[in-house]
């Protein structure tokens, strides 16, 4: 692969290159002061090299140097459209970026910046630099404020403004930069379009800038005009605005939400100041109703109340039912099966945009005849259901904020039921749900109150009991834990924040953007303090019981954080780290098998299927319990992403993963399986390898080979160490997978 990527980069593009014209092969801006960032200058560039897969192989460029000329040839035409043209250097264009690119450096603040423009020619080949000379740079000497308006500064005394350039320069001199005042600018017209001044704009706020008093100083004004000042009106004052009148307009029918349901979903209030970052508000929570397929907020000047503002929200109803079907084959391990789902769902199930829905799933698999069981196959059928609420149902929680909170609140119940030869299992569960976000979404939270699991096993076959649940030869204690009646009550809270707000493009927050994710989760403790409380007996295991019923009860925590770095538009960087601590204690000594860690798999260690690895250094020996062993209460995972586009819809990666899981006890049935701090960092497996991706925006289909590079389950080098004799057939996991891992 390496070799064929170096050969089409290095394909001949010379017959597309005019005679008097030169590819441009790359670009740089240097510059003497260190203090001028380069990489605000990149815009300004009107012409870039061609792309690079992982910034390295220019194939693009080759595909399209594989055509010919003619273009009356589908090849040809194909070739080009697949490829990329060579990028022929245009030496107007870049002359005018050297003035864009000197505007952009006095608006730093070096008043006197020149642009000089490099070129390194060879062959048809051109490279470009080019070096910034900024010279001395501008500082602030004084900085004023001056309102015309009497009635805006009172405003502005009231809501104690004071520009952040006027605090600095009491401090020190500070550095004279245009984006600065812009920011000031735009700091100051927000501010007021948030406290009524409805029909403020920037033209009123403009700069006087005095440079004439040597030493590289200067005095700053910031001046905010009277209203209408371009005009001969006399009604020189700027006007603030108050909510009138607020009205719900529905175009198709009649009111399909309640009343109550409006005013949580409006964030302005009738009597209070215009304030345009609420109307955007309104607008956001409106959309976020399931039952809203379209609104818009509108606001009309009264002509009978000046000042006074009224607001219509047109609002267009959503679909309110929908049915889905879905149809999927299966082949585990040779055994073919089917299933079958059908789902109903209806967007506004009170009148309140409730989002009901219900959802019957069926399977069946043909699993061929195992020795000492009964010839029995496969069968599944599950039923979920729930329901959100698009507010807050809880308790003295203040209206206020009940409002901000831009909550749900959900209520979900489901049964599954599962026909093994093996043995039969019952899992029926609860859970009272709540999730809101702040921040513009960049905060976002969810808390589970309750959720209840009861697990009932009301067969299990003799050959299965006798084989690994009651033989004291065999006997597996996490196995049989986790098949016997369980019962589990947990509580759990998970923040998730992202650096990068919602609805904002990846190239404005790409080079800084992170994701940081916290979870907790506590199972049984009230259960435990009732049983100790109300002097219960403990059973022959040590377990209190609830009718029977054992109950589980253990802590977990988990913290996952992910770090991009914008290289271009084409390359990316992504960073991984994820931790997972769970352990048992009180009335359990082996945690759930739905709540144990597993390694591999296509968002984890990808050299490893799902379940396969770890352990420690764990190896197994019993395909059909394996999937129970290889679990444990501790995982990392650590990966590395490099991530390029390749044309049309397709990207690819290159991706380092390593990681493992470990048990906190030493459980006789995982050998090599517990965490130790002298030797854990000699069990952590490391893999590499290659993705490609099918990226349509709204969803992404993933292809990942991973190869084994260090596997802890073998002490023999060779196998430790498979990245020195690496073999595909014994090395090589393939993943398919929707979404990016991480």
């Amino acid at each position: 692969m390496l070799h064929f990527l170096i050969l089409l980069s290095g394909c001949h593009t010379s017959r597309f290159i005019p005679e008097d014209g030169y590819l441009l092969t790359k670009t740089s801006i240097s510059c003497e002061d260190k203090h001028v960032k380069t990489d605000e200058l990149q815009a300004c560039l009107p012409q870039r090299p061609n792309n690079k897969w992982f910034s390295i192989f220019k194939v693009p460029l080759g595909i399209y140097s594989l055509s010919g000329r003619d273009s009356t040839k589908r090849i040809n035409r194909f070739l080009q459209h697949l490829g990329e043209a060579p990028v022929i250097y245009d030496r107007e264009r870049t002359m005018g970026a050297c003035r864009n690119m000197q505007l952009s450096v006095r608006n730093m603040g070096y008043l006197g910046a020149e642009v000089f423009l490099i070129e390194k020619t060879k062959k048809n080949r051109i490279k470009i630099d080019y070096h910034v000379v900024p010279h001395e740079r501008y500082h602030v000497l004084n900085f004023s404020l001056n309102v015309m308006d009497d009635t805006l500064r009172k405003t502005l005394d009231s809501l104690e403004y004071k520009p952040a350039m006027l605090q600095e320069v009491n401090k020190k001199n500070k550095p004279y930069s245009i984006n600065a005042l812009e920011s000031e600018r735009s700091k100051l017209y927000n501010m007021l379009l948030d406290n009524g001044y409805y029909k403020f704009n920037k033209e009123y706020i403009h700069f006087r800038v005095d440079t004439t008093l040597g030493r590289h100083l200067a005095d700053v004004e910031m001046i905010v005009k009277q209203a209408r000042w371009d005009t001969e009106s006399s009604d020189l004052t700027h006007h603030r605005y108050h909510i009138g009148d607020i009205k719900y307009t529905f175009p198709t029918e009649g009111a399909f939400l309640r009343p109550t349901v409006l005013r949580n979903a409006t964030a302005i209030n009738s009597g209070g100041l215009y304030r345009e970052s609420k109307m955007h508000e309104t607008y956001t929570r409106m959309m976020r109703l399931s039952a809203v397929m379209a609104t818009s907020v509108r606001v009309e000047e009264r002509k009978d109340l000046s000042d006074t503002l009224d607001v219509n929200i047109s609002l267009t109803p959503n679909k309110r039912n929908s049915f889905g079907a879905e149809l999927e084959g299966t082949n585990s391990a040779g055994d073919f099966g089917a299933a079958v789902s059908l789902s109903y769902q209806n967007r506004n199930l009170f009148r309140g945009s409730e989002l009901f829905n219900i959802k019957l799933r069926g399977a069946f698999e043909a699993i061929k005849g195992l020795s000492g069981y009964a010839d029995q196959n496969f069968i599944e059928y599950s039923i979920e259901s729930g329901i959100t609420f698009p507010d807050f149902k809880f308790p003295f929680l203040r209206s206020a904020f009940r409002r901000e909170a831009q909550a749900t609140t959900e209520i979900n119940i489901s049964f599954d039921s599962q026909d093994r030869p093996e043995f039969h299992r019952r899992v029926l569960t609860g859970a009272l749900r709540y999730r809101w976000s702040r921040l513009k979404g960049q905060l976002q939270h969810r808390f589970d109150l309750l959720n209840l699991d009861y697990v009932f096993m009301p067969w299990i076959s003799d050959t299965f009991r006798d084989k690994y649940l009651s033989d004291p030869q065999n006997r597996n204690a996490i196995l049989k834990y986790n098949y016997e009646n369980l019962f589990i009550m947990n509580w759990s809270y998970h923040l998730s924040y992202s650096s990068r707000p919602l609805g904002t493009s990846a190239s404005n927050y790409g080079t800084n953007a992170y994701t940081l994710r916290l979870g907790i989760e506590t199972a049984g403790n009230m259960l435990y303090a009732i049983s100790n409380a109300t002097g219960a007996k403990q059973h022959d295991d040590g377990q209190f019981q609830y009718f029977g019923i054992g109950y589980a009860q253990y802590a977990k925590f988990d913290v996952a954080f992910c770090k991009s770095f914008l290289i271009n538009k084409n390359n990316s960087l992504a960073l991984h780290a994820a931790l997972g601590i769970a352990f048992p204690y009180g009335n359990s000594t082996i945690l759930p098998y739905e709540k144990r860690y597993f390694s591999g798999g296509a968002n984890s260690v990808r050299g490893w299927s799902v379940r396969e690895l770890g352990p420690g250094s764990f190896q197994g020996t019993d395909g059909r319990i394996d999937f129970i062993n290889q679990t444990g209460d501790i995982k990392l995972d650590l990966n590395a992403e490099y991530r390029t586009h390749l044309f049309w819809k397709l990207d690819g990666a290159a991706f380092i993963d390593a990681g493992n899981i470990w048990t906190i006890r030493d459980y006789k049935d995982q050998p090599g399986g517990q965490f130790r701090f002298d030797k854990f960092w000699e069990q952590i497996a490391v893999s590499y390898g290659l993705g490609l991706r099918l990226n349509f925006n709204y969803f992404i289909l993933r292809f990942d080979g991973g190869m084994k590079a260090i596997h802890p389950a073998y002490t023999d080098r060779w196998q430790h160490f498979p990245i020195i004799h690496p073999k595909f057939k014994r090395d090589f996991t393939f993943h398919f997978a929707v979404g990016m891992p991480f």
